[in-house]
């Protein structure tokens, strides 16, 4: 065995186990990780199918045992009553393996500058201490209004981590779903930044 050879054989060794290691380690954060979203018009669930793409990890859609009307009037104000009765619609969605996740992202269009009722229902559903929750926003274009608040006083135990917002649709003017084309592409390097900032990505 010549001297080059050797080298390269003690490279390998050293090398090897470390790769594996590493693998193993962002396979493991991506079996860890959680994408929990609420959508009406399917910009909060590009949103997430974007983070996804980036960090791995499983998608599920909150959808409720009673859906909310498709009237957008009607929706208005019905959530404007949960808001002020502080009413949690029941779930359809069950995640009967969440205790297996450490990271959960939680997406969510602003209503009424507020977290969405379906959301503070999952909040309170599952318990989030010990976990690293991340919340995602897609808005009209006034904002996260008290939304990612309210994430941190429902998980009092977890680590809360910056949280991302983007502009969406705006329904009420009849703009729904905008996550396409140059709007998309801008919106992954904005995801891709912050992933960066959490050193998630």
């Amino acid at each position: 065995m010549n001297k080059t050879f050797k080298i390269y054989f003690l490279l390998l060794i050293i090398i090897t186990p470390v790769f594996y290691c590493s693998c193993n380690a962002q396979e493991s954060k991506k079996e860890n990780t959680l994408i929990v979203y609420l959508s009406r018009t399917n910009n909060t669930k590009a949103l997430a199918e974007i983070i996804q793409k980036k960090v791995g990890g499983e998608l599920v859609a909150i959808e409720l045992e009673k859906p909310y009307p498709e009237d957008y009037k009607a929706i208005v104000a019905q959530v404007a009553e949960e808001n002020q009765s502080g009413y949690q619609p029941p779930l359809k969605t069950q995640i009967d393996n969440f205790n297996a996740y450490n990271t959960v992202f939680v997406g969510f269009p602003t209503w009424g500058m507020q977290l969405p009722p379906s959301i503070k229902s999952f909040l309170h559903q599952y318990d989030m201490s010990g976990k690293t929750v991340i919340p995602f926003n897609t808005n009209a274009g006034y904002g996260v209004g008290n939304s990612f608040e309210t994430v941190h006083s429902m998980c009092p135990n977890a680590t809360i981590l910056k949280g991302f917002s983007t502009k969406g649709g705006i329904e009420r003017d009849g703009i729904y779903f905008v996550m396409e084309g140059a709007k998309k592409t801008k919106v992954e390097e904005e995801v891709i930044k912050w992933l960066r900032q959490l050193k998630l990505y």
